[in-house]
Parts: structure tokens; C-alpha cells; sequence
């Protein structure tokens, strides 16, 4: 049975991870990602993939896992039509 704490875990790495979904459904329908600052990207893609390397290095708590995970393919996409934005 889970306990109080895991499941305010779980709702947290849920919310964390889905927080990058709607910009990356707008970036992915649009085909443009007009706006977003390349800096604000890369920063946050370095942050999720070093943060994920140090869970799997350390507690491999599965919530943050997903989490990191989630928002590193959201990441992906969006960094990925920013790229291919034709007016940068």
C-alpha cells in the first residue's frame, strides 16, 4: 500500500512531468515554436538530463524518473520545431 508521502510524489512528478506537454502539442500542431528563448531550451533539457542522471545514480525513485523522462521527450519535440522554425 502506498504511503501519503509516495502518493504526494507521484501527483507531483505527474504534474512536473505533464507541464511541458502543453507547449510541446502547440509546438508539434503549429510546426513553430515562436517566442521561446533557445537559452531557456537548452538550460532546461541540461537540467532534466543532468537531474535524471543523478536519480538513477542515487534513489531511482520511479515518480521523478517519469518525470524527467516525460519532460525530456516534451523537451525534444519543442526544441526539435524550434530548430526547423523557418524564422530564425
Amino acid at each position: 500500500m502506498l504511503q501519503v508521502v509516495e502518493v504526494i510524489g507521484y501527483i507531483g512528478a505527474a504534474c512536473l512531468a505533464l507541464c511541458a506537454a502543453p507547449q510541446a502539442i502547440k509546438s508539434f500542431k503549429e510546426k513553430r515554436t515562436i517566442g521561446i528563448s533557445f537559452w531557456f531550451l537548452i538550460l532546461w533539457y541540461v537540467g532534466e538530463v543532468f537531474t535524471l542522471i543523478y536519480i538513477a545514480m542515487t534513489t531511482m525513485q520511479i515518480p521523478l524518473v517519469i518525470n524527467y523522462v516525460f519532460n525530456i521527450l516534451c523537451l525534444t519535440v519543442i526544441i526539435y520545431y524550434w530548430r526547423k522554425d523557418d524564422k530564425r
